[in-house]
């Protein structure tokens, strides 16, 4: 009911003449059910008045104002708050409606058993014109309010806790590559439809501190398994062979005003601590650049179990800190917490009202069998450039921002250095360029040097509503001077793509790229990438 003025008009019409409702009043009683999910209980208690005068806030000038008097004065079954209010515009209770209703059925026997002298012809005559007057308005009530117990139950039905919410995500994509493998003179490569399932259950128990456990499977596999470069890798090929695992639990709550504290024990990554600092929608393995290297600046994709806050000085300069360590559950030498591989990071950001630039810094130590100091982007030379039985640390610096010039039209570009130190002796397998390897002596102290960097445009709610093409073009990372050996040339990585929004939780993206002189090297044979992935998220 929308206020108690109606409500206990309609209620005495109802008890008056009941012979002439369309619905019984046991009928009546079971659609109005859901009404005390709705209104709010009210555990003050409640007192008997006599006139409608001793209600401060009841007025002559409201619409039921001679009604209410009627009911107060003649009948004596309504009562008011204890400090003398009626409230007649709010919602009424199942409470409420069970003591208007008692006190009125109490009140009429009395009337009744005085007949004639009680209810009076014309009082009928009143109440019976009232329901006439209000049936569409009870009619309209109860099936709003029948459609409301039908959703409630649904939801009750559906809900598994009052504090967790449910995120899925799921990628399919067909995929494929031409083009002669690295090193090879053959194009060994299938076409391939695989899939990713996310499943993020996200809990909260003060409404501001988040509590994430991903659950993850797919069959994906690395297209540098057989094109020999992962300069033609997906952003979302996670090879987990159809297997359900746990890569990703942090937990996340303000320390204040302008702190924040993220903390996790595995699969945290850049990304989840801070911005990369691109345009909305770019930076999305569902709905974004389909390439890994495109996606976002190899400098976020390290990661592991650790610690990061967020400080905000203002709404538009946050600085993040964070130390992650690489396997951080691992109580053996070399490893855990802090005797193993670990990335210590800063990344200054500063908002305006159409863009976004960053500056951020790592510093960074791995064991030999854990160098990657790209994150799987680029040459292998640059990924691991004293091979993988020398423990390397290094210093990455990077830059990236964004700016939208209209609602249709944005740019984006990153680029970093890296520079890489070896921190023991020995010899060492060593990328070729070509596919193979060759063996040297690495002294403790070699240095090398990477660069990379890209540019992209995009243009969003092209055609509509969440639409978004764009083309990309950059320089995967290339390994220019090493006192063990360097890239022989550079690499090209020139993509286009365009995500077709099909509604709210699907959409479609056809993307393409080139990799010219994959592995840094141009005696092999330039690569082509085609994917259209279709996502689903709910």
């Amino acid at each position: 009911m929308q206020n108690k003025y109606l409500g206990f008009s309609l209620l005495f019409t109802l008890l008056v003449a009941p012979t002439t409702w369309a619905t019984p009043l046991d009928s009546l009683e079971t659609n109005l059910s859901p009404l005390d999910e709705v209104s709010d209980t009210n555990s003050e208690g409640i007192d008997q008045v006599t006139s409608v005068s001793q209600l401060r806030d009841v007025q002559p000038t409201d619409w039921a104002f001679q009604a209410l008097q009627s009911l107060v004065e003649r009948y004596g079954c309504i009562e008011g708050y204890p400090d003398r209010t009626y409230r007649g515009n709010r919602a009424m209770t199942r409470y409420e409606f069970a003591a208007g209703l008692n006190s009125c059925l109490d009140r009429i026997q009395e009337l009744i058993a005085t007949l004639p002298q009680g209810v009076s012809r014309e009082d009928l005559d009143r109440l019976r014109k009232l329901q006439e007057e209000f049936a569409v308005e009870l009619a309209t009530l109860r099936g709003r309010v029948d459609a409301l117990e039908a959703r409630t139950t649904q939801l009750e039905a559906n809900q598994f806790s009052t504090t967790t919410k449910l995120n899925a995500e799921v990628i399919t994509a067909i995929q494929d590559v031409f083009g002669d493998a690295v090193g090879s003179n053959s194009n060994r490569y299938q076409t391939t439809f695989a899939y990713r399932v996310r499943l993020n259950l996200e809990t909260s128990f003060t409404g501001k501190d988040l509590l994430r456990t991903r659950l993850e499977v797919g069959n994906f596999r690395s297209t540098s398994e057989v094109t020999g470069t992962t300069m033609t890798n997906l952003n979302f090929d996670t090879v987990t062979e159809n297997k359900v695992f746990i890569p990703h639990l942090l937990y996340r709550t303000p320390l204040g005003s302008s702190v924040t504290l993220t903390v996790g024990p595995s699969g945290v990554g850049f990304t989840d601590i801070t911005d990369t600092i691109t345009p909305p929608g770019i930076a999305d393995d569902a709905r974004g650049i389909p390439s890994k290297f495109g996606e976002y600046s190899p400098f976020f994709r390290q990661g592991g179990g650790g610690v990061a806050t967020n400080i905000n000085f203002s709404k538009n300069v946050i600085l993040t800190l964070g130390y992650l360590a690489g396997t951080p559950e691992n109580p053996t030498d070399g490893n855990g917490l802090f005797n193993g591989k670990y990335n210590a990071m800063a990344q200054l950001a500063f908002y305006g009202n159409s863009g976004a630039i960053g500056l951020s810094y790592s510093h960074a130590y791995a064991p030999g069998r854990f160098v990657n100091l790209t994150g799987n982007t680029g040459s292998l030379l640059a990924i691991r450039p004293f091979g993988d039985s020398i423990a390397t640390s290094n210093d990455t610096f990077a830059i990236q921002g964004y700016y939208r010039f209209t609602p249709n039209f944005q740019i984006h570009a990153w680029g970093g250095y890296i520079n890489a130190q070896a921190e023991n002796s020995g010899l060492a397998e060593i990328s070729n360029g070509r596919g193979g390897e060759f063996t040297t002596s690495v002294s403790r102290g070699s240095d090398a040097d990477i660069w990379f960097g890209a540019v992209g445009m995009s243009f969003p709610d092209v055609g509509k509503k969440g639409n978004l093409p764009g083309i990309l073009v950059g320089l995967p990372p290339r390994v220019t001077n090493s006192d063990v050996r360097k890239d022989r040339d550079t690499s090209y990585h020139v993509e286009a793509f365009f995500r077709f929004q099909v509604n709210d939780y699907i959409t479609v993206t056809p993307g393409f790229w080139v990799i010219f002189n994959p592995e840094n090297d141009s005696r092999n044979d330039t690569q082509y990438v085609g994917v259209i992935r279709t996502s689903f998220n709910f």
